[in-house]
């Protein structure tokens, strides 16, 4: 790999963006495509754009063989995933530990500090800030998921319009239907086009019929691996 290339790749690992280098095994050539690339005039293998996005998702590399019996290599550096959670409430104490399990680098946001504290998460990043200091701090990209969980406008409206101008693979919000209602009103009429609006998952997480906190995060984590791994794909 030449000193260009490397320097590709640190660069976009650096931005948590993602990245694929692929090696022509004949040539032993080595060319850096970004995920942010994809859908440009880009010069490669017909076979390598179909499966690129695939391999953007899955975060599977491997070898891959052409039609016509060219061999590539695919080294597939996608950023980690993140879960932020926008409450300190019994659903995230559920959820925080199961995330960090299935891989996700977890921080609980919550100005309340009789919530946000180590004896209920141990072990996990707290920021007991309002979500617009803790963001700062923190800033959401592509790689990241959002669940909003207080209830709470003051608290959960802010993150739900910075996950959607960052393009989260995953923006969720704990609520009825009526609530959900309520807050597609607040955020239409803080000027939210209605198609970003509706990107919101809500009420939060799979239709499992799930009633305690730890069912509601089970059905919440599970719909943060679902989007993460269609990331990209036509709903």
């Amino acid at each position: 790999m030449d000193r260009f290339t490397l320097q590709g790749l640190n660069e976009a690992r650096g931005q948590r963006q993602a990245a694929i280098l692929i090696t022509n095994l004949a040539s032993g050539l080595v060319r850096l495509v970004r995920e942010n690339d994809l859908g440009l005039d880009l010069m490669i293998e017909p076979a390598l754009g179909e499966i690129l996005p695939q391999r953007f998702r899955s975060a599977h590399s491997g070898l891959v063989r052409t039609a016509e019996g060219d061999e590539f290599f695919l080294t597939v550096h996608v950023p980690p995933p993140r879960l932020v959670v926008i409450g300190a409430v019994h659903i995230a104490q559920a959820l925080a530990p199961m995330a960090r399990i299935a891989g996700f680098d977890v921080t609980i946001i919550d100005p309340r500090t009789a919530f946000a504290t180590q004896e209920r998460f141990a072990g996990v990043a707290l920021m007991p800030h309002w979500p617009e200091e803790a963001l700062r701090r923190l800033p959401l990209d592509p790689f990241t998921a959002v669940a909003a969980l207080t209830h709470d406008p003051k608290i959960d409206d802010m993150p739900l319009q910075a996950a959607l101008a960052a393009n989260c693979f995953y923006v969720g919000a704990l609520g009825s239907r009526k609530t959900h209602a309520k807050r597609v009103e607040r955020l239409t009429a803080a000027g939210l086009e209605e198609a970003d609006v509706a990107r919101i998952r809500a009420p939060i997480g799979l239709a499992i019929g799930a009633q305690s906190p730890a069912e509601i995060a089970v059905s919440v984590l599970a719909e943060i691996v679902d989007a993460l791994r269609k990331r990209g794909m036509a709903a």
